[in-house]
């Protein structure tokens, strides 16, 4: 089984070469256009090409690196916003808040339970110390085979 994973170099030379051949076709078909239609053209270029290395500057891109059998993407550099740490956090409070509340729900349901068998335990008709002898819970078991 390969693994195809992306050279984040590669990529770029690829889009660079890509970009060089549109820009040389463009500029051959620009040939026929007036002077400043071309001097307009020629500028926007400038200007793409300025904002290109502004912001190649600024921001990072992706890679895919290979660690052995397995790939792993890297989003670069990027600064943690107040809403990044804010989303990263908020699952981890909720997912304490849902344990915390879940626990208090069992306990209150173990204490509803043991507050029941001491309500049948002083309501019955024996006395709760009949229920610690050894005796009881034979006469229990005889009674319960007949």
């Amino acid at each position: 089984m390969t693994t195809t994973t992306t050279n984040p170099q590669r990529a770029s030379s690829h889009a660079d070469q890509f970009g060089r051949a549109v820009a040389s076709r463009l500029a051959a078909s620009t040939d026929d256009l007036p002077y400043e239609v071309r001097e307009r053209l020629r500028a926007a270029r400038v200007q793409a090409l300025q904002l290109r290395k502004q912001a190649a500057a600024t921001h990072t891109v992706p890679a895919i690196l290979a660690n052995g059998s397995s790939a792993t993407a890297t989003a670069g550099e990027e600064s943690f916003s107040l809403w990044t740490r804010i989303g990263s956090v908020l699952p981890l409070l909720a997912l304490l808040a849902g344990l915390v509340l879940l626990h208090s729900a069992q306990a209150d349901h173990r204490a509803n339970e043991i507050a029941e068998v001491d309500a049948a335990i002083l309501t019955d008709d024996l006395p709760p110390a009949a229920y610690a002898d050894p005796g009881f819970l034979q006469f229990l078991k005889q009674s319960g085979r007949e």
